[in-house]
């Protein structure tokens, strides 16, 4: 049964320093067979290091800088990554980046490429209220960590991988409020939004695409569950 998956892109595996050719090449190819089988996917992009490495000049330049104006920089570039991963696709995406996650475009092509919305949270939100409209129940967040921990594991040795999360104990880990560039799970505002409308959320390392195969064909696969 064909099924529509919203993914939550960390713009840290587009470019972690320079653009990931090699990873964009690899995803591609594994996204395509995925949705030659019938299947949709919305890929929901953000900004990662470069958004990070533009509000951190803009806050050395000006001490005094606006959160808001620091989340307008981080939208500007997730537009910018999700230009260059509608680009790889080609004609087998929707032919404009999804600006407005909230509102379901019409569409025979499979996968539609979307970027961040509106200050006050991260692109992590758009992907919750992308897999509200397209009528997704699961949001996949490939980022950087293979799983999420029961506290900080570069503070704490005796924090334990978790491989399955309820909400509320998911929401105690992540806080309540949103801060631009943020190291986190998965954005505290939109955890609250998917909680809310009861979505399944997996986590998992983004750059192990053996990982997220495995996922994509309901195999047995590394990372968390939440909302299960």
């Amino acid at each position: 049964m064909a099924k529509t998956l919203v993914m939550s892109l960390g713009g840290s595996l587009i470019a972690p320093d320079g653009i990931d050719i090699n990873f964009l090449k690899k995803f591609k190819s594994l996204i395509l067979n995925y949705t030659k089988k019938g299947n949709r996917i919305v890929l929901i992009c953000g900004g990662g290091n470069t958004c990070r490495n533009y509000q951190k000049a803009a806050r050395v330049v000006n001490p005094k800088v606006k959160a808001r104006d620091l989340d307008w920089i981080g939208i500007a570039t997730t537009k910018l990554n999700a230009e260059l991963v509608s680009a790889i696709f080609g004609d087998a995406a929707y032919e404009s980046i999804l600006v407005v996650p909230n509102k379901k475009v019409a569409t025979n092509r499979k996968i539609t490429v979307g970027a961040g919305y509106k200050p006050g949270s991260s692109s992590d939100k758009d992907a919750v209220l992308a897999a509200q409209a397209f009528g997704a129940k699961t949001v996949i967040n490939l980022s950087n960590i293979t799983y999420v921990y029961d506290k900080d594991p570069s503070k704490f040795k005796n924090a334990k991988p978790q491989h399955k999360m309820n909400w509320p104990d998911f929401l105690k880990l992540v806080g309540t409020k949103w801060v631009p560039g943020a190291h986190v799970p998965f954005d505290p505002v939109a955890s609250r939004l998917a909680a809310r409308w009861k979505m399944k959320l997996v986590v998992m390392k983004g750059s192990d695409l053996a990982n997220l195969n495995r996922f994509l064909r309901g195999k047995e696969f590394k990372g968390t569950i939440v909302g299960w």
